[in-house]
């Protein structure tokens, strides 16, 4: 009944994944546009509300799969663990640690940002997190994707998707050409748990160092795999709480039950 009550929504999903998959990768230098942006910014557009296409109560409909759609990813992840238990193992502290970076880096960083720009609870799920899929499916459970938590964790989500593989892409040959840091080093940072953005990464790197193309890719993967996998678990039981209490503690306020 859920089918065919909603076939429009259905249909269009459809529709936008082969729109997507049929344009396929697109290479523009060292920048890569995934599929992923493209469903994004067609699905933008069909829910313009002056197209007409979808109306209000359509589009929040279409809203209650997404928790849905991302316990499946969260599954998949999950199921991800057993055959690399001995791989995360052996894979030594430095990847290990990169979720402190990446935990330092959004907190300290973007989360008094957050607040100047006059963003409330947003900033919780804005800032807690480099906020892909498996760390909006964390907020998503526990506050709800409408609520301002779940704003905040879907705008980064959307800016990362649009925005991030293009900057990651720019940082990385930057940071690669200057010479500072090991290919090794820039690899494992690449692989910050965005298969876009550790591509993007990836490729700026290996044209900077040419040399180094295999253990690049190898040691990229390896921290993708590491921050896809632990950092759900980091995500859900050290940022999220730490940055929930440092919010409560910058604005003076609890939040209302």
């Amino acid at each position: 009944m859920d089918l065919i009550k909603n076939w429009k929504l259905h249909l269009l999903a459809i529709l936008v994944v082969v729109a997507a998959d049929f344009i396929s990768i697109q290479k523009f230098g060292l920048v890569a546009l995934l599929p992923l942006l493209y469903a994004l910014v067609i699905g933008g557009i069909i829910s313009w509300p002056r197209l007409k296409i979808l109306n209000a109560a359509e589009m929040d409909r279409a809203s209650k799969f997404m928790p849905i759609a991302m316990l499946i990813l969260i599954t998949k992840i999950g199921l991800d663990i057993g055959p690399n238990l001995q791989m995360l193992m052996n894979s030594g502290l430095a990847l290990i640690m990169q979720e402190f970076g990446h935990f330092f880096g959004t907190l300290i960083f973007g989360t008094p940002v957050a607040l100047l720009l006059g963003m409330k609870r947003e900033a919780i799920g804005a800032c807690y997190s480099i906020d892909r899929e498996a760390n909006v499916a964390i907020i998503g459970e526990k506050f709800g994707l409408s609520s301002p938590e779940g704003y905040g964790v879907m705008g980064m989500y959307i800016c990362g998707t649009v925005f991030g593989a293009l900057w990651i892409s720019l940082l990385a040959g930057v940071i690669a050409q200057l010479g500072f840091f090991h290919p090794h080093s820039l690899a494992m940072g690449a692989g910050i748990g965005s298969a876009s953005m550790m591509a993007a990464g990836t490729a700026s790197i290996v044209a900077a160092h040419p040399e180094w193309a295999e253990t690049v890719r190898a040691y990229a993967a390896a921290a993708n795999l590491m921050t896809s996998i632990l950092g759900i678990y980091f995500a859900l039981f050290v940022s999220l709480p730490v940055t929930i209490e440092i919010y409560e503690f910058a604005t003076g306020g609890r939040r209302k039950a």
